[in-house]
């Protein structure tokens, strides 16, 4: 349950400003609570507590955009094609600022790795970071993304594209194959999301 510190009335700008809907607090001690995405804040005297299924909806609102992010990203399908889900998590100099896990239908192993890097730059992008480190355990995707192997499949040409898209986005990004045991927090966010599924 991700805290964060803060102008609790800039906060609440903030919220209306992205759309979020905002009521009155439960309590003498909430001074309001605010519902975005999949999360809800509740704020009190110098913070926001953030609760729900994915916290990241508020945090990437509210906390302050810029710096740099480590992200790692894995893809897993339980056949190829089966069903599939995407892990991701970013990294800071503080932690663990997001991390998130979801099924995404029938697909390769190879599809489920660009889905889950597709979702770990969308999170980024939404947090604001001006630079990131990206790393994932699918060689096939960093070569293919860097522009070292050629994409021949026409649907991971596709995901390519966009991937590259969205690295536009960054000021600074680079992208680089990693050991297994590295990725191992995003390999096990993806795996619990069949488990769920």
């Amino acid at each position: 349950m991700p805290v964060i510190e803060c102008d609790v009335a800039a906060a609440r700008e903030k919220l209306v400003e992205a759309g979020a809907d905002v009521s009155a607090g439960n309590d003498d001690h909430e001074r309001w609570r605010a519902t975005y995405g999949d999360a809800v804040a509740v704020a009190y005297d110098d913070k926001v507590v953030v609760q729900g299924a994915n916290p990241q909806d508020v945090e990437a609102v509210l906390r302050d955009g810029g710096g740099h992010a480590y992200v790692y990203f894995d893809g897993a399908s339980r056949g190829n094609p089966g069903p599939a889900a995407a892990g991701w998590v970013l990294v800071t100099s503080d932690g663990i600022a997001a991390e998130g896990g979801e099924t995404v239908g029938r697909a390769t192993n190879n599809q489920a790795e660009y889905e889950a890097l597709l979702r770990a730059l969308r999170a980024a992008s939404d947090y604001g970071f001006d630079s990131v480190e990206l790393k994932g355990d699918s060689e096939l995707i960093v070569k293919q993304v860097t522009g070292a192997w050629n994409t021949n499949d026409p649907e991971l040409r596709e995901y390519r594209v966009t991937v590259r898209e969205l690295l536009d986005d960054f000021d600074d990004w680079d992208l680089a194959h990693v050991p297994r045991e590295i990725n191992e927090r995003a390999d096990e966010l993806a795996n619990e999301a069949l488990d769920d599924a």
